[in-house]
């Protein structure tokens, strides 16, 4: 039997190490070295590029301005994603499949198009302050475009499908006789998924907060096309420091590192729900 499941295993394991662990070390090894102009790098192993990212102002403004755009639209996801996701779960409409490909449909166009989309609507001639001027609510376009406010609202209805998807599978696995017992025995409607949906449902709000927040700390095409040049964060700095520059051991340095505070955020986080809720007894 092991033998079975180590020739059914092995051939993924190989293929991620490859495609996933092999250019990580390698990337890895090209931050320990010392980028020098004009000759690329030079093999050394230094820490220098790691040092450099926390001590610079402007590395540590990027990133905290990485997290905190993370948690915004992290936050969003969760407040607009739920009640949707809630409603998929428990109706029996015969259009519901339809009403579920209606939240995959945005995930079959690229985030580069979307984006681009965004920028449609948000420009000073744009379908929105179209609108704001046809209704007379405002005299002149406003600027949104190339702000942090563009930048949250195209990550979040990016990252928006992840979070119905995966609130409702959790919510549907939910007996609805435990919210109509709750009802009958006169607790009010609110009070009923306080006490019984929400903490039920605990486990599919943590994956899907992590997994938004795992792909809008590592966000590109939204910032850089919806936020402009002035406004940058991790992903695009990090491009721009191999691609453009051509400063590997840096661009290393700065990918490690918000890998690092990725992962560290989001443990943190899981942890901190999961030992709030053991406290109250509900998980």
């Amino acid at each position: 039997m092991s033998l079975s499941a180590a020739a059914l295993v092995g051939p993924a394991t190989i293929i991620v190490v490859i495609l996933l662990v092999a250019p990580l070390l390698i990337l890895f090894r090209y931050s320990l070295n010392r980028f020098v102009p004009g000759k690329f790098m030079v093999d050394a192993l230094t820490v220098e590029n790691y040092v450099k990212v926390f001590i610079d102002p402007y590395y540590r403004t990027v990133l905290l301005r990485t997290g905190i755009i993370a948690a915004l639209c992290t936050a969003l996801c969760l407040v607009i994603g739920y009640p949707a996701a809630y409603v998929l779960a428990r109706t029996r409409s015969r259009f519901k499949t339809w009403l579920v490909l209606l939240v995959v449909m945005p995930l079959f166009v690229g985030n580069a198009v979307r984006a681009a989309g965004w920028m449609v609507v948000f420009g000073r001639q744009g379908a929105f302050n179209a609108a704001l001027s046809a209704l007379r609510i405002v005299d002149t376009p406003l600027d949104i475009m190339y702000t942090p406010l563009a930048v949250i609202i195209g990550i979040t209805g990016f990252n928006l499908p992840f979070m119905v998807l995966t609130l409702q599978s959790v919510i549907e696995g939910i007996d609805p006789a435990l919210e109509e017992a709750a009802l009958g025995m006169g607790a009010r409607p609110l009070r009923a998924f306080a006490r019984v949906t929400l903490p039920l449902s605990l486990p599919g709000v943590v994956a899907g907060s992590l997994l938004c927040f795992i792909l809008a700390m590592n966000a590109y095409a939204n910032p850089v096309l919806l936020g402009g040049p002035r406004f940058q964060m991790m992903a695009p700095v990090v491009y721009t420091q191999i691609s453009e520059q051509s400063n590997w051991p840096l661009g290393g340095a700065l990918a490690f590192v918000l890998m690092l505070a990725t992962l560290a955020l989001s443990v943190g986080a899981h942890s901190l729900v999961q030992r709030r809720y053991r406290r109250r007894g509900i998980v």
